[in-house]
């Protein structure tokens, strides 16, 4: 069987950084070592740069013009393609808190997309952010459409998405959201956001099964030394935490706090892009909100608050790295292994290992992206702007 070798150049393969080579057959990974044999096989030759595993992003609302809340296929298929020129090969559709006929119609969107055969980056699935969060903490969530607790919504949701809402952010002090917890457990991924809770609280939903802390420090409840609040909790226990790395919703000191405190291996970069992502400045939308970006700062129209970011994952890449001057293999991992163990994906995708998706990120050593892959074929170049 004809496959693809890929040579040359370095491997992230298991965490560390080798000079190795990587076979690929039929879409998946067949082989990972040195001196591999490419009888009637492609070569690609890496020229001195490094082989990552596609990155994913589990947060992200948009870019490139599409609103995921608003979007047809034609429009994820844009946003899929834009994705993939910034080095992403998988991602959830991040959906904002809605009408029950809106989220539902994105919903249905996003799963026509998904049984499409990817031309980008792949949809892995669906992340609900809300509906069932704090007034206090609501960021860009329309205030008349939250919630509290009801499991029998989000089954229904879930049934629309015929099991594809794989993540769901929730605020558990919110009345109901601690029994909907509960109910729940096992049916997605869970994460704390948008949360006023106490540390008491907060420490209950952990307990309860939640297993992340959407854009931590963002939108939420935060550390004092006699009330530690949903921060404590978080970085006290054994959690995920998602961090958008863009220096403005993170200063670069609070970047490096939370990896200190968390470890490598439990902080996930993610974007929370909305629809300027990869756009000039000007006027967009957040789900139902009006969104003025200036100096690629994405606030709701008239206010101060932030709604979502123009960030993307091959910035965060070089800003993180730049932030903390780590090894590259580590900063990758933020979004490659992390992401992909948090969405329970890690047997398919985030490291380059026999047996998985042949879904690629090639960087220069500088970690500038230069291409992303479908199933091992490299055929999206980066956008340089």
């Amino acid at each position: 069987m004809k496959g693809t070798v890929f040579t040359g150049g370095r491997v992230l393969a298991g965490g560390a950084l080798g000079e190795t080579e990587v076979l690929v057959r039929s879409g998946r990974i067949a082989a990972v070592g040195g001196g591999l044999d490419r009888t009637g096989c492609e070569v690609v030759e890496l020229a001195g740069n490094i082989l990552s595993p596609g990155f994913i992003d589990v947060h992200t609302h948009g870019g490139a013009g599409v609103d995921v809340n608003a979007a047809g296929y034609d429009d994820l298929c844009r946003l899929s393609a834009f994705f993939a020129s910034q080095g992403v090969t998988g991602f959830l559709a991040s959906i904002l808190t809605d009408t029950v006929e809106g989220t539902e119609r994105a919903i249905d969107s996003v799963c026509a997309f998904m049984d499409a055969p990817a031309r980008g980056a792949k949809c892995l699935g669906i992340h609900l952010e809300g509906p069932f969060l704090c007034q206090k903490y609501k960021g860009a969530m329309p205030p008349e459409l939250l919630r509290e607790g009801d499991a029998e919504l989000f089954r229904r949701y879930q049934a629309r998405a015929k099991g594809r809402v794989r993540y769901m952010t929730v605020a558990p002090e919110v009345p109901g959201v601690l029994d909907m917890l509960g109910e729940i457990r096992g049916e997605c991924t869970l994460a704390i956001g948008h949360s006023d809770a106490d540390y008491e609280t907060a420490v209950r939903a952990i307990d309860a099964g939640v297993e992340s802390c959407t854009h931590t420090f963002n939108v939420m409840s935060l550390f004092h030394q006699h009330r530690p609040a949903v921060m404590g909790a978080v970085l006290e226990r054994d959690v995920y935490c998602e961090a958008i790395c863009d220096g403005r919703h993170l200063h670069p000191g609070t970047v490096r706090m939370l990896l200190k405190c968390k470890g490598w291996d439990r902080v996930c970069a993610i974007t929370d892009s909305m629809q300027a992502a990869g756009l000039p400045d000007g006027q967009y939308k957040l789900g139902i909100n009006d969104v003025t970006v200036t100096d690629g700062d994405a606030k709701i129209s008239g206010t101060d608050i932030r709604a979502g970011s123009t960030l993307t994952l091959a910035q965060a890449v070089k800003k993180i790295s730049a932030f903390t001057g780590a090894r590259p293999e580590k900063v990758i991992g933020l979004m490659t292994a992390n992401p992909a163990k948090l969405i329970g994906e890690f047997h398919r995708r985030g490291d380059i290992a026999v047996g998985k998706d042949a879904d690629f990120t090639v960087l220069s050593p500088e970690l500038d992206v230069l291409a992303a892959s479908s199933a091992g074929k490299l055929v999206y170049a980066a956008d340089k702007d």
